[in-house]
């Protein structure tokens, strides 16, 4: 590593040789570009307009990409961020629309910000009425759709606003969708899990129905880096994909760093907060003068950060406390556009987001990506990272936690910096999200053996299921099937959660709404005595009301939070597959589960340490889903419930390894017997109705999890387990009991 770099003074302060809180760093070097002419035969316009904002060439993998698509192919691009995916898709839809006026496109987003970025940026072409964009989503009104439906060539929007703004009233739609000749689908990575899959059903719904009114629309999509993306493009449209892979943009280089936090008590692995320790971090480089954005798991985390850097700054650099601004789901829409507006411009020295900001959103320049705690997969670290240092050599920090997984990178940064992106896991054959996409089928067009090419066969096979599991909703035609109930099932359905229902967060003290959570994570977030923040501020429960969707918060000062305590039980269904894994069985299959919050901890903000544990009676959740369970034949030496316990904390920790998942995305149980195989049996399974796939793709991978796992544990230095290998923050049981050796000794029997 050569000269100095403007992050150096905030790094130094841990590379002490009494200190060590820096465990590594490293220079990723600056890589050239590859750059070809523009294409021949592109519209003149598009040209000039190209020229206008500075684009004379392309990048190689551009080039690629547009001469697959100008053939007619449906193209997929996996590549870095700041790598040009957008011009890549852009020109040839672009010079399509231009060369044949009668053509419509769509382009999709996950996100409202992201769509209304791109609109900024396709005015900027200066293309006039030849190009002419809509945004629609659920911020316009009546009108505003009208007229884009009658004039736009280009209509920007998100998978929600398709499921139930267009296809189910496609008869308003019907001329534009008659011309619809591409469907662009931006940060494809995003669509997995529950959400993938409901999106892998809505992208097949609005195929079918561009089909009806004569037009094929070509697919075009764009993701970071992925290890499957053939198969993820594939799932995702159910069309055969052409990838382009590699990437001829040029890279600044950046500096890579991870950060341990201080070991505070060697007996049992405590360390300091890594929330203290992302304050301090990003504090010093806004004092240092650099743009920061640092990544935080969830709505709380990023609260108490941005409360800790606001006092930080508010002690040093009064001038910058006000400049520092958070920036998550759950927040009006007004708020987040007026964040965006400021961190676009340049006025904000730090901003606070969970992963919402790790999408292409041009939000100017950052030096530096503060990530707290490893988010789920190397892709996605990569992601936000990408997010400073886009044109100029950048800084990405990782901040680890006290877990397992954070703590074995901190002993092995190489297995971290040198791995490859994982795969992305999104499963539309999920029987629940499957049949319900049949309802919205039915209710926009009646459903035949004509669908099947589109929709997929095994949706035509369900036909004659759902006639007979609700015959009152459906009706069998001399057309097909249709849908026969009072309302129109696309309401029923959330793409982003398994239930469509929100609790609304308000303000008893004001009657305001502040924010918004998922129904069936109201009992874990807003529990009565929970703390929620909101924007800086601190707020209790007082009441949970799940049939009015009303949690009732109070404002307070107290400096601890909660952390709620469910129990579960897991009834397994007969295997789908099964397969040896050393001594053991492995099986994979559907599950009951009856989840229930019991209670919750407080702890204490500075250093964790519980104050107290109080009893909740809250409804129990019920639900159906994908799980994989390990069975270990009877014997005269069973393992303890601490051994099968701990093994199942470090399974779970390792799993991320290979299948991308977020926190709470799966849950775990073990038993010394499980009363549905009769024997010692360790359950991981997934925490929405259905699943997602995640599952079923670590099924395959179980010999590779399994020795991670065991590598987690066996590395630890610590005598009797630790939050750094066996002991999880999450566990509903509070981590008793748990034996890290008899883990290790299990695990050790797991071999492929």
């Amino acid at each position: 590593m050569t000269g100095r770099r403007p992050w150096d003074a905030a790094l130094a302060v841990g590379a002490g040789p009494d200190d060590g809180r820096l465990v590594h760093r490293a220079d990723e070097p600056p890589r050239p570009g590859a750059p070809v002419p523009l294409p021949d035969g592109l519209d003149p316009r598009l040209v000039d307009a190209l020229a206008r904002t500075g684009v004379e060439r392309l990048w190689s993998h551009q080039a690629e990409a547009v001469a697959l698509a100008r053939a007619g192919h449906h193209v997929g691009i996996a590549s870095g961020t700041a790598s040009g995916k957008t011009l890549a898709y852009a020109i040839p839809v672009l010079d399509l629309l231009l060369r044949e006026p009668h053509t419509r496109a769509l382009y999709l987003s996950p996100t409202k910000a992201l769509a209304q970025d791109q609109a900024r940026r396709l005015t900027a072409l200066g293309l006039g009425r030849d190009l002419r964009v809509a945004l629609v989503d659920g911020d316009q009104d009546a009108g505003t759709r009208r007229r884009a439906r009658a004039e736009a060539n280009l209509v920007l929007s998100n998978p929600d606003m398709v499921h139930l703004g267009i296809c189910p009233h496609h008869q308003r739609w019907d001329e534009w969708l008659a011309g619809l000749a591409a469907i662009i689908v931006d940060e494809a990575h995003v669509y997995r899990g529950v959400f993938g899959s409901h999106v892998a059903h809505v992208i097949r719904r609005l195929r079918r129905l561009a089909a009806l009114y004569g037009a094929s629309p070509q697919l075009l999509l764009a993701t970071a880096t992925v290890a499957n993306p053939a198969e993820a493009f594939g799932l995702l449209t159910g069309c055969d994909v052409r990838v382009v892979d590699t990437d001829g943009a040029p890279s600044p280089g950046r500096d890579v760093a991870l950060w341990n936090p201080t070991l505070l008590d060697p007996a049992t692995g405590r360390r300091a907060s890594r929330i203290h320790e992302a304050v301090g971090l990003v504090s010093q480089l806004a004092v240092d003068g650099q743009r920061v954005i640092c990544f935080a798991p969830g709505r709380q985390l990023v609260e108490l950060i941005l409360r800790g850097v606001r006092d930080e700054l508010g002690r040093r650099a009064p001038a910058l406390a006000g400049r520092v601004e958070p920036y998550r789901a759950g927040y009006p829409p007004e708020v987040r556009r007026a964040i965006e507006a400021r961190l676009a411009s340049g006025e904000l020295r730090a901003v606070i987001a969970t992963s919402a900001l790790e999408l292409g959103l041009d939000i100017g320049e950052l030096d530096c990506a503060v990530v707290v705690g490893f988010p789920g997969s190397v892709a996605a670290l990569r992601q936000e990272w990408g997010r400073a240092g886009r044109r100029t050599r950048g800084l990405g920090l990782l901040v680890l936690g006290e877990d397992a997984l954070d703590q074995w990178f901190a002993r092995h940064p190489d297995a971290l910096l040198g791995r490859p992106v994982e795969r992305v896991a999104l499963d539309p054959s999920n029987p629940d999200i499957r049949i319900a996409h049949l309802a919205c089928a039915a209710a926009e067009a009646a459903v035949s053996e004509r669908d099947a090419g589109i929709l997929g066969v095994t949706i035509v096979d369900d036909a004659e299921a759902v006639l007979e599991l609700s015959p009152d909703d459906f009706t069998m035609t001399r057309a097909g099937l249709i849908w026969a109930g009072p309302d129109d099932p696309a309401s029923r359905i959330s793409l982003r959660s398994a239930d469509a229902r929100v609790v609304a967060i308000v303000d008893g003290a004001t009657g305001t709404v502040i924010g918004d959570v998922e129904h069936d994570r109201a009992p874990l977030a807003v529990h009565p005595g929970a703390v929620h923040l909101s924007q800086g501020e601190r707020y209790v429960v007082r009441e949970l009301d799940l049939d009015a969707g009303e949690a009732i918060v109070d404002p307070f000062t107290a400096d601890w939070f909660t952390v709620p305590r469910a129990q579960s039980a897991v009834h397994l269904d007969a295997p789908d597959a099964e397969a040896w894994l050393g001594s053991w069985r492995a099986a994979l299959g559907a599950a009951d589960v009856r989840a229930q919050v019991v209670g919750y901890q407080r702890r204490r903000t500075d250093d964790l340490s519980v104050i107290d544990q109080r009893a909740l009676e809250l409804p129990p959740r019920e639900y159906r889903t994908a799980a994989l369970w390990l069975m270990r034949p009877p014997s005269d030496d069973p393992p303890a419930l601490g051994a099968l316990h701990a093994a199942e904390h470090l399974l779970a920790a390792a799993l991320p390894l290979h299948v991308p998942c977020d926190a709470g995305d799966l849950l775990g149980l073990s038993a010394e017997e499980h009363p549905d195989t009769g024997t010692p049996a360790i359950v991981l399974h997934e925490s929405r109705p259905g699943g997602a796939g995640i599952v079923r793709a670590a099924f395959g991978d179980l010999p590779a999890i399994a020795g991670a796992a065991r590598s987690i544990a066996a590395d630890c230095p610590c005598d009797d387990g630790c939050p750094g290998c066996v002991q999880s923050f999450s566990c509903p049981w509070l981590n008793e009991p748990l034996d890290k050796a008899g883990a290790i000794a299990l695990l050790s029997e797991l071999r492929g």
